[in-house]
């Protein structure tokens, strides 16, 4: 016997058994993206890798460790796409966006690819629900993406504590840099290697560590918000105004800085519990120069990104109940011969009438195909048989009930034994 192949490490398949809790989940993201007024976008698996070490930035734990890069045939840099964000400004550039006014509105549902230490909720190939928003620069822009957030969240019944901070812009951020390089030069000797060498170049990036010792000692570093100037002040307390006018409890917590060098002013994090120390299952933030540093014209920018794997893990530790793919269609049982002749041929018929119909493929009992009908999700089964193909007419059951009635062998009188729920 052939030694058997399994999935690679940080990777996890989706059985046809389960995939109904994800149909679910990327439905209910999809409403609540266009109840937002979000219209979907999407781009390739991988990228050239510049656009992440320009985009993401060359000090974080991304570019740094965890990109899948490889060289193509043509010994140009490719990366399999580590977040969405940065792909999303991309085709935003490239396809002229920008000309259909603002704000530009995006959302995307993709896989994303990260080589990192596997663990609860946490994969080397994860997919993610994202949403951007190009050209807004109000606080109330902020708003409606955590707001837009906060309703799936609740939607799926799963207790979060929203977190938020600022972070500052290029105008505060000087400061705040050497307030921090100052800091951590206390403590150079206790680094570990990687964050001695981000304290000169991107200090801030030390506070983001996970290492426990980085981050034992990042606990009493300066904070950002103690540095904002105007510019970021008053809009964090607009929206400290906002999500209190709107209903969405919040938090402040300065130690946010989120894990990408792209990140200015609000940032902000939903939190669960339930899953082990990394527990944040939706976060993000604004990034106003990302735009204009890979290309394009200056233009503000707020998103989030959520990974799906941690929604649905989250959701079912809260005792979510995700509801069952509604049954429907038509499973075609035949009794001998006769009967699969006439599946097959009233088969055709219904599909070709937009009706889903299946039939026995495994010459299986008819017990054992009532079974599989069941099985398979079937809202009626048709029952066939010499006696049936004779007199050109059919048994059809409701699974849901058990009731049963007669009816023409033609797809005009099933479909309207089903629309009418005689059977």
């Amino acid at each position: 016997m052939a030694q058997k192949i399994q999935r690679p490490k940080g990777t996890a398949d989706v059985t046809v058994s389960e995939v109904y809790k994800w149909h679910f989940t990327e439905n209910l993201l999809r409403d609540k993206a266009r109840i937002f007024g979000y219209r979907e976008t999407r781009f390739p698996v991988f990228e050239h890798t510049e656009l992440f070490v320009r985009g993401v930035g060359d000090t974080t734990d991304v570019v740094q460790k965890e990109m899948y890069t490889f060289e193509d045939k043509g010994g140009r840099s490719m990366t399999l796409r580590p977040e969405g964000t940065a792909s999303t400004v991309r085709s935003y550039i490239e396809n002229g966006e920008a000309q259909n006014g603002a704000p530009y509105k995006a959302y995307y549902i993709v896989p994303n690819f990260r080589y990192e230490q596997p663990q609860a909720g946490r994969l080397r190939e994860h997919h993610q629900f994202g949403i951007e928003c190009f050209g807004a620069a109000s606080f109330e822009a902020d708003a409606e993406v955590i707001s837009l957030a906060a309703s799936f969240i609740k939607a799926l019944g799963i207790k979060t504590k929203l977190r938020i901070n600022s972070i500052g812009c290029p105008a505060c951020r000087p400061a705040y840099y050497k307030a921090l390089r100052d800091y951590f030069k206390s403590y150079e000797n206790d680094l570990c290697e990687t964050c001695r060498g981000r304290l000169e170049k991107n200090p801030m990036r030390i506070l983001d560590c996970k290492s426990p010792v980085c981050q034992g000692i990042a606990e009493k570093a300066p904070r950002a918000l103690d540095f904002l100037c105007e510019d970021c002040g008053a809009p964090f307390e607009g929206l400290k105004r906002t999500l209190n006018d709107t209903g969405v409890p919040f938090e402040i917590d300065t130690g946010i800085v989120r894990g990408l060098d792209y990140y200015t002013k609000t940032v902000f994090e939903f939190v669960f519990d339930g899953i082990g120390a990394q527990g944040t299952v939706c976060g993000g933030g604004r990034y106003d120069g990302l735009i204009e540093q890979l290309g394009g014209a200056p233009t503000p920018a707020v998103g989030f990104g959520c990974g799906l794997e941690r929604l649905i893990i989250a959701a079912t530790a809260s005792g979510f109940v995700f509801p069952p793919e509604d049954k429907d269609g038509v499973f075609i049982a035949s009794a001998d011969e006769a009967g699969r002749r006439a599946a097959a041929r009233f088969a055709a018929e219904l599909r070709d009438a937009g009706v889903p119909a299946q039939t026995d493929l495994c010459a299986r009992s008819l017990k054992a195909q009532m079974k599989q009908a069941d099985r398979c999700g079937a809202a009626y089964t048709l029952i066939l048989g010499e006696q049936e193909a004779e007199n050109n007419s059919a048994t059809v059951k409701n699974m849901a009930t058990g009731e049963q009635v007669s009816c023409a062998l033609s797809a005009a009188d099933i479909i309207k034994v089903i629309k009418k729920g005689q059977a």
